[in-house]
């Protein structure tokens, strides 16, 4: 029985991250319904953690499971934008106030993480785009993890899908968009090894308000 139970949730998580590391971050995907036949012969499993998976991301918000239909891939709104950037600020703000008064500023770790997004290639391809932007939230999940508060981290690593669809989007709508980040990644790590909160906060805000503006642009 226990095997039984223990096969059952791999798959169900399998499934669950497949869809949220391959499927949800399409900008394609958005505004479609998702074929849970295709998608338990794609991951390699049944239906049945897949549909496990599915009610997982219900109660994430990023999927909807509309009756007769299946489960719906809501669009991200304008409104959802700023509210998630609005979120982040608050969030990352408080980790660098933290981690600066405790003398916790992962700097070692964060600098190889901006180090690796500086040598992706200049014209990004959609992999590209996407292992530049995976590295982009984990550059703001090791600041957000130095800070010490697992509720924090959890809560700040359920933005993940949504922070790579978006951040993917605003790659590919703006030219130079890749260096602009990288400079003010590093403007935010230099203020951070300053010991500066109020410099760290205004570099943090500036950040995510220049995406936010590309973001709502279109």
């Amino acid at each position: 029985m226990r095997k039984s139970s223990g096969t059952a949730a791999s798959g169900r998580e399998k499934a669950y991250a497949y869809l949220r590391e391959n499927i949800l971050i399409d900008p394609e995907v958005q505004g479609k319904f998702l074929n849970e036949q295709e998608l338990a012969a794609e991951i390699g499993v049944s239906r049945t953690p897949v549909r496990e998976a599915l009610l997982l991301l219900v109660s994430d918000g990023l999927v909807e499971l509309i009756p007769q239909r299946g489960a719906y891939v809501p669009p991200v709104t304008g409104r959802e934008m700023s509210e998630l950037m609005e979120l982040r600020g608050i969030l990352e703000s408080h980790a660098a106030r933290l981690v600066i008064e405790q003398g916790r500023v992962p700097a070692k770790t964060m600098q190889e993480t901006l180090d690796q997004q500086a040598k992706l290639p200049e014209e990004l391809s959609p992999e590209a785009a996407r292992e530049f932007i995976r590295l982009d939230t984990l550059f703001h999940q090791q600041l957000i993890d130095a800070a010490g508060n697992e509720l924090i981290s959890r809560t700040y690593s359920k933005l993940h899908v949504r922070q790579i669809l978006v951040g993917v989007s605003a790659l590919f709508r703006t030219g130079g968009r890749r260096e602009q980040v990288c400079a003010e990644h590093q403007d935010i790590l230099d203020a951070l090894m300053s010991g500066d909160a109020a410099k760290a906060q205004k570099a943090i805000d500036h950040h995510l308000a220049v995406t936010r503006d590309i973001l709502l642009r279109t």
